[in-house]
């Protein structure tokens, strides 16, 4: 019998993701703070963060296997946060016009007496030219306030693109199920 499964975090999208692999689990908010430290590059925020989300709930439940996930995304060096509000995504897609974007998805597994296996996958996304109308348009439909770069790949959002370049297409929705199914059925999990 496998150990109870652990996801860190309570967002719908990453639930939505790992229950395509039909197995139990649960899931429990990590609550960290999320501040990238000065001078943090996207892919070392995503690393850290996954890592930490990790380790604070096998902390609280260390007979369980916990699974972790977080994503960051830069354009030039920057981080781009989650807008929160319409006219922040309008300004960030407004400035993200025909830009390509790094996002980077760590996923982290810890299981009983282990120590915290980390993966980060990148992501490659290029958004075509979008005028103010078609912004308006999909901010209306989407309404992408909590996700980073202000779209929705599960959704209407990859209508903004003109190519994607990956080696796990579940990293760029926010959990590399790739590396994550080779790991769980090191512990024996049966996937499929």
């Amino acid at each position: 019998m496998n150990p109870a499964l652990i996801l860190a975090s309570e967002s719908q999208y990453k639930k939505n993701i790992l229950e395509r692999l039909e197995i139990a689990f649960s899931t429990e908010a990590p609550a960290i703070n999320e501040t990238p430290r000065p001078g943090e590059s996207a892919r070392a925020l995503s690393s850290r963060l996954a890592q930490r989300k990790a380790e604070k709930i096998a902390a609280r439940y260390p007979d369980a296997i916990v699974i972790s996930t977080d994503q960051s995304a830069e354009v030039h060096g920057v981080i781009l946060g989650k807008p929160a509000t319409i006219e922040n995504a309008r300004s960030m897609l407004q400035k993200l016009s025909g830009e390509s974007i790094s996002f980077f998805t760590s996923v982290g597994v810890i299981a009983p007496n282990q120590t915290c296996l980390i993966h980060t996958e990148e992501v490659f996304v290029t958004l075509r030219e979008l005028d103010d109308q078609e912004i308006e348009r999909y901010l209306k439909k989407d309404k992408p306030l909590d996700c980073a770069g202000s779209f929705k790949v599960e959704s209407l959002g990859i209508s903004l693109f003109t190519s994607v370049k990956s080696e796990d297409p579940t990293a760029l929705e926010g959990l590399p199920l790739i590396r994550l199914c080779q790991w769980l059925r090191d512990h024996g999990f049966k996937i499929p």
